[in-house]
């Protein structure tokens, strides 16, 4: 199966194409720039480099959130847009177990994070067990200060990844012994999202990926004024009904 894999969930953009279950290409970048300029020409340059078609991908793999507003915006809207266009399936994982993903260690809490700013987090906790990433806290958007982490005395070792290890110390304050995550392994990979997909609904019913939004995890300031001004709407179409 021909699998396109893409996450813009933070300032790090990373493509892959799987083939068969094996990595075929994969590009990343780290740039403070606009996704919307770089995703459709990258995943454009891989496909065609690796002597592929549009048409011959059969799957789509997309990071569902949580992360930046827009570029989950954008990563959502265009693996919706090819999933419809090229009739395929659409897989959605959350962009803090690809974080997580990184850490392969046992015996392991492996806490991701992403600076949501002013001293909050969007962060999960996870584990390995019987070779499968394990959720063990759910992804959530919190203050730095109120981070569960009474679990953290049950692990061997504690490993804080992604971008929102910048509140290092009030982290350390938390868990003394815990460590922090340093280069590569604090961006996430596209390379890691076919084995996190193996574990995910596999939407393939036009009508269930029509539904497919981000989980932000918390409302934005447009959606909340969009709701108080739309009452009786469901906030899971928001993305569809402003697009």
């Amino acid at each position: 199966m021909k699998i396109l894999a893409f996450d813009t969930s933070n300032q790090p953009l990373s493509v892959a194409l799987f083939d068969g279950g094996q990595l075929v290409a994969q590009k990343e970048t780290d740039i403070a720039k606009n996704h919307s300029e770089q995703l459709l020409p990258i995943i454009d340059t891989v496909v065609r480099d690796a002597g592929w078609q549009p048409a011959d991908l059969e799957r789509i793999i997309v990071s569902q959130g949580p992360g930046s507003y827009t570029g989950l915006r954008l990563a959502v809207t265009t693996a919706k847009t090819l999933a419809f266009t090229l009739g395929i399936e659409l897989v959605g994982v959350s962009s803090l177990a690809l974080l997580a993903m990184n850490i392969q260690a046992t015996d392991t809490l492996i806490i991701p994070m992403m600076d949501a700013r002013n001293d909050n987090v969007y962060a999960g906790q996870y584990t390995w067990l019987d070779g499968q990433l394990v959720n063990v806290v759910p992804d959530q958007h919190t203050a730095v200060v109120g981070m569960p982490t009474a679990i953290a005395a049950d692990y061997a070792r504690v490993v804080y990844v992604g971008d929102g290890a910048v509140y290092q110390a009030q982290l350390l304050a938390h868990v003394p012994n815990a460590e922090i995550a340093a280069g590569a392994d604090n961006k996430p990979h596209a390379a890691n999202m076919l084995a996190l997909a193996s574990t995910s609904a596999v939407l393939d019913d036009m009508d269930e990926i029509h539904q497919f939004v981000p989980n932000y995890l918390r409302v934005t300031q447009a959606e909340a004024d969009w709701l108080k001004a739309h009452p009786e709407a469901n906030h899971e179409t928001y993305v569809e009904q402003v697009k």
